[in-house]
């Protein structure tokens, strides 16, 4: 332990910060990282190129091309990121054995190289349906579509996810999260934007109707505010599936990229929790449009950790990240957007909460301005570096010179 880390846990002390508290409460919100930023989305079941409003931008090399490779780039990214982690799998990413295996026949056996590597190492797994990149997504509808053997297929495909997810929770003793999200939707404005939502309705609601353990595995629908190839008209909107959610007692997803370039999400989760029991987010970095850059520790990110720490949430919101850059290395994306929302969540455990929320509610809005600005001059960076150590990772950018040398050993030989 550092003199500089007892200089800087004194000064928060000074305001009344048990960082020995914050490292306690940060230890048991485990961040849920997105398998596909490790292979820019092209999972395992084919050759073929994304589509469906799903794009990745960049040609770095050395991408996992398979499952002991992901699990492997994984494994060491892991030990470049401090805290609690978790796997978050899409479908595609089924390991068949060479199979031809169908989207709606999808068992929990064809993840099971997944769930063994997991429980190995005491980690949880999220899990998602893919509904893009299939020939049966390729009019750009599939919950929604006005083809009933092309919505049929797709409800067989959720329910199969959602029978992996309860095997995934019962397998690991975690709950596991299955997110649902679709493409579906107009690129040029439709005649009526009721019928889809209809169908969409009772898509969801058949899918739903099968009983699962909830101790093993609940359910997120996610919004989306436009897409490509559905910037017109998405079947999914904010104001659907929140309300669908609520009525139907599911879980909403939020996902920083999804709403206008200008919009925050930070501002929603207090909102929703009101009416909500729990809520999934998928923290990403939207640049003008739904993009999906890698996290890094903005404003937005910062307010998000808040907004989750300050009601003491942490328990109530599953924190996931969705992001897949190819323009960087792939391994070093995870990591820097890992260590940020980490960071983010340290840096809001590091505040007097309690203490500000009185001023506030006294009337006391000079005292509030003051200590909002003070905390932005803390000395954050050696709390931080002793999180680190203490679960033995790089303090500092040193992670780097890892990153390059697996790049060289490993990566360079794909």
């Amino acid at each position: 332990m550092s003199n500089v880390f007892e200089c800087a846990r004194n000064a928060y002390q000074a305001i009344g910060v048990d960082v020995e508290q914050a490292f306690a409460r940060l230890d048991a919100i485990p961040v849920s990282v997105q398998c596909w930023q490790a292979d820019d989305v092209a999972g395992f079941e084919s050759s073929a190129g994304l589509d469906g409003g799903i794009a990745v931008t960049g040609n770095y090399p050395g991408r996992a091309r398979n499952g002991d490779e992901l699990r492997a780039d994984f494994d060491f990214a892991r030990k470049m990121i401090p805290g609690a982690l978790r796997l978050n799998l899409h479908a595609i990413y089924a390991e068949t054995n060479g199979r031809k295996v169908e989207r709606d026949e999808l068992q929990p056996e064809h993840f099971s190289r997944f769930a063994d590597w997991a429980a190995e190492r005491g980690m949880g797994l999220d899990f998602n349906p893919t509904y893009f990149s299939h020939p049966m997504a390729a009019t750009g509808f599939t919950l929604s579509s006005p083809d009933a053997a092309v919505r049929d297929f797709w409800v067989r495909h959720g329910i199969a996810c959602r029978k992996i997810g309860e095997a995934f929770g019962k397998q690991l003793g975690k709950c596991c999260i299955t997110n649902f999200w679709i493409p579906d939707g107009y690129k040029d404005t439709p005649v009526d934007r009721v019928a889809p939502r209809e169908r969409l309705i009772e898509s969801l609601d058949r899918i739903f109707a099968v009983d699962i353990d909830r101790n093993c595995d609940r359910d997120a629908v996610e919004c989306k505010l436009f897409g490509i190839g559905s910037e017109s008209y998405v079947t999914g909107s904010h104001e659907f599936y929140m309300n669908y959610a609520l009525s139907r007692k599911q879980m909403v997803c939020l996902d920083a990229g999804h709403f206008h370039p200008t919009e925050t999400i930070a501002d929603k989760i207090g909102s929703l929790l009101l009416f909500f029991p729990e809520l999934l987010l998928h923290v990403s970095r939207g640049v003008r449009w739904d993009s999906d850059h890698v996290v890094v520790l903005n404003d937005d990110l910062k307010a998000i950790a808040r907004e989750v720490v300050r009601g003491g949430c942490e328990d109530r919101v599953h924190v996931g990240l969705d992001y897949f850059d190819a323009s960087i290395n792939r391994l070093a994306a995870w990591i820097i957007g890992a260590r940020s929302m980490k960071a983010a969540l340290l840096m809001a455990l590091l505040e007097p909460a309690a203490a500000m929320a009185a001023d506030e509610t006294a009337g006391d809005y000079t005292a509030r301005l003051a200590m909002q600005e003070e905390l932005k001059m803390m000395p954050f960076g050696a709390i931080w570096a002793e999180y680190c150590r203490r679960h033995d990772t790089p303090e500092d950018i040193a992670w780097l010179k890892e990153v390059r040398t697996y790049e060289k050993e490993v990566l360079a030989n794909r």
